[in-house]
């Protein structure tokens, strides 16, 4: 059998972690097999221990992206020019918003994925990975430039996504947009200078 060019493996390699981001994001760790997320990126479940030596690996890698994708939406809001709102304020307007809410397979994993982190043992490669990423999140959004201090982070990021999980565990759709729009209220409230 032929050996694939490096860049051809890696472009592979790639597609399985961001499918598997997506999927993961959607259904949960437990409910996405490694056929599945082979399948998602148009490769077959064989050539799976070319590129991860375990599902665990995998899963790791796919969280670490998912994370990835967040902060870096984050600073492309703090690189824009001036608008009407801060960069803080288009944040949490995106995130508490129905849109993410609706897809979590393109959302934030901290909300899609705190339940199945807390549930694994410490040390888990899914734990570590959460954790990793949760403190990537947090250094994004202290990096927008609202002069908020590491405590106004943490909070601000607790009621995010707190309100984003009960919002997409309520089956009232009312009451969940009455969540999402309670904490954008709080925390522009509470934003530095206000």
């Amino acid at each position: 059998m032929p050996r694939v060019p490096r860049a051809e493996a890696e472009r592979s390699r790639r597609r399985v972690i961001d499918h598997t981001a997506r999927l993961i994001r959607e259904k949960g760790p437990d409910q996405v097999s490694v056929p599945e997320a082979m399948a998602a990126a148009g490769l077959t479940h064989g050539g799976f221990y070319r590129h991860f030596t375990s599902k665990d690996d995998l899963l790791a890698h796919a969280l670490a992206a998912a994370f990835t994708e967040r902060r870096e939406a984050m600073e492309q809001l703090a690189d824009r020019p001036g608008t009407d709102h801060t960069p803080r304020t288009e944040f949490l307007d995106r995130y508490l918003s129905a849109p993410h809410r609706d897809h979590p397979g393109h959302g934030c994993a901290a909300a899609a994925l705190a339940a199945d982190a807390a549930r694994t043992e410490p040390g888990s490669p899914l734990r570590t990975a959460y954790t990793a990423g949760l403190r990537e999140l947090l250094d994004a959004l202290a990096a927008l430039p609202d002069g908020a201090t590491r405590q106004d982070t943490l909070a601000d990021l607790s009621t995010m996504v707190g309100a984003l999980l009960l919002a997409r565990a309520s089956d009232d759709p009312a009451l969940s947009d009455e969540l999402l729009a309670a904490a954008r209220h709080r925390l522009a409230d509470q934003a530095p200078g206000h």
